[in-house]
């Protein structure tokens, strides 16, 4: 019934806006209720729809109206073509999870938590000291600040096992995130031309920096609980690559964590093979269920290069992160950073480390876990209720996302633009697969939304996943004649 509403204040409102001049003012929410007899939710997705379609515009503090075009003729960009030439295979066009969305959406589509699960008091408090330190007019050294180096440094030493030589502040080099960091690794240690095996699927930054380096990307299937060790073992043989990107913790999209007999099979194998095994631990103060304990505080030898980023944990304004190299490897590493970047602000360095080391840093962490937890629980229990054909086999233990399996057969694409359309913005899973995905999957965010929206969000995705099931053709393609 609340569809049938939905769908006669569409057809009433596109009839109404072809009608009247650009620019006009909508009625007001008040008045279309009234006119339909329908509730004001469903009037909201009604204009949700409208505004997915571009022919609306809300302006905060006024109202509601029909889209103007902001030019007499659309803009001739066509010469670029020729001169960009043919683009790298994913650089083409932004991520779906960097795209901007109509305020009123429910957006499970980012890569990053809501601002309510940041420590915003702290982050803020700590920008205004560091604005009124030496830091602000400091050049900070090429390597990071050495009080925040060793922060990083006890962290993972904190972990470590008897008889492990743990990391020193001169093995941390400090980034500004982990996203140059993976450059200047890939750069450092792969080289354009070189083979870099990577877990399929995996996250899309870590390709997209490879691919920018001309770095060959050598998938290799990873599950619930990591890949195969002789998988890998065959992969590093069979290529001749020496360098192995993982997320064993949390993984990228899908939750996953490795199990602690891969996880020390794979280290056995990189170190048998005199391999790198570039550990990204992306969602270390993101746990849930499991406290992470990173593979490289069993590592002193420097086969394993760490990576720990406190963007999504901190503040997205706060882009600090840290790699964790030893011997020749670090210097290679090092060397790039100063060539991309030179240093990491001082100030930003400065509100990281004050954040970090505030006693009501780890009261956070423990209410961010219970957050987290309720999020993951509801939206879980909410796709089970509403679009139960988008199976999710992992219930992940920590990180910020599910990964959900659709129908075979179901056009990603089109269920992407069909959710959007009905005011839900998801992820397709083509972007974290090196190479052809083996299936349809998306990504779904529980920590980037209110969580009060999470069953209308999994309602709309399983209305979305009729319709495109219902518009498949289903008969077999006939044989030319």
């Amino acid at each position: 019934m609340e569809q049938d509403s939905t769908a006669r204040i569409d057809a009433g409102l596109r009839a109404w806006i072809a009608a009247a001049p650009p620019g006009s003012q909508l009625p007001s929410s008040r008045t279309l209720v009234a006119q339909y007899g329908a509730s004001p939710v469903t009037v909201q997705k009604a204009m949700r729809r409208l505004a997915a379609a571009g022919l609306i515009e809300s302006r905060p503090g006024v109202g509601t109206f029909i889209r103007t075009l902001r030019s007499p003729r659309p803009a001739d960009h066509g010469w670029q073509t020729s001169a960009l030439g043919t683009p790298p295979a994913r650089v083409s066009v932004l991520s779906s999870t960097q795209r901007t969305v109509a305020p009123d959406a429910i957006g499970l589509h980012s890569g990053y938590p809501a601002s309510d699960l940041l420590p915003e008091r702290l982050v803020r408090a700590a920008l205004a000291r560091a604005a009124r330190s030496r830091a602000a007019v400091m050049r900070s050294p090429a390597a990071g600040m050495p009080e925040l180096q060793e922060w990083f440094a006890g962290e993972l030493a904190a972990s470590a096992p008897a008889g492990v030589v743990p990391p020193s502040a001169r093995d941390v080099v400090i980034t500004s995130g982990s996203q140059g960091g993976l450059s200047s690794i890939f750069r450092g240690l792969v080289g354009p031309g070189q083979p870099l095996l990577i877990e399929s699927p995996s996250y899309w930054g870590a390709m997209l920096a490879a691919e920018q380096t001309g770095v060959v990307l050598v998938p290799v299937t990873s599950g619930a609980e990591g890949p195969d060790p002789d998988e890998v073992d065959r992969a590093l043989a069979r290529t001749g690559a020496r360098v192995f990107y993982a997320q064993p913790t949390f993984a990228n999209p899908t939750g996953a964590r490795w199990s602690t007999e891969n996880a020390r099979a794979i280290l056995d194998v990189v170190r048998r093979r005199g391999a790198f095994l570039i550990e990204d631990d992306w969602a270390h103060d993101l746990a849930i269920d499991v406290e992470p304990v990173p593979l490289a505080s069993s590592d002193d030898e420097g086969h394993v290069i760490y990576l720990r980023s406190l963007t999504k944990s901190v503040s997205p304004a706060v882009r600090v992160a840290a790699l964790v190299a030893r011997g020749p490897a670090r210097e290679r590493i090092l060397t790039d950073r100063a060539a991309e970047s030179m240093y990491v602000s001082g100030v930003l360095q400065s509100a990281a480390l004050d954040v970090v080391t505030q006693p009501a840093w780890r009261t956070h962490l423990r209410g961010v876990r219970q957050q987290l937890r309720a999020r993951r629980d509801l939206l879980l229990d909410s796709v089970s209720a509403h679009a139960p054909s988008a199976h999710i086999d992992i219930t992940p233990g920590g990180g910020l996302n599910l990964w959900a399996r659709l129908p075979d057969g179901t056009d990603t694409a089109l269920l992407v633009r069909e959710a959007e359309a009905r005011g839900l913005i998801v992820a397709p899973g083509g972007e974290w697969f090196p190479a052809e995905p083996p299936a349809p999957y998306i990504r779904l965010n529980y920590a980037s939304e209110d969580p009060r929206r999470f069953p209308e969000a999994a309602q709309i995705l399983g209305e979305a996943l009729e319709h495109v099931a219902g518009s498949a053709d289903p008969r077999p393609p006939q044989p030319a004649s």
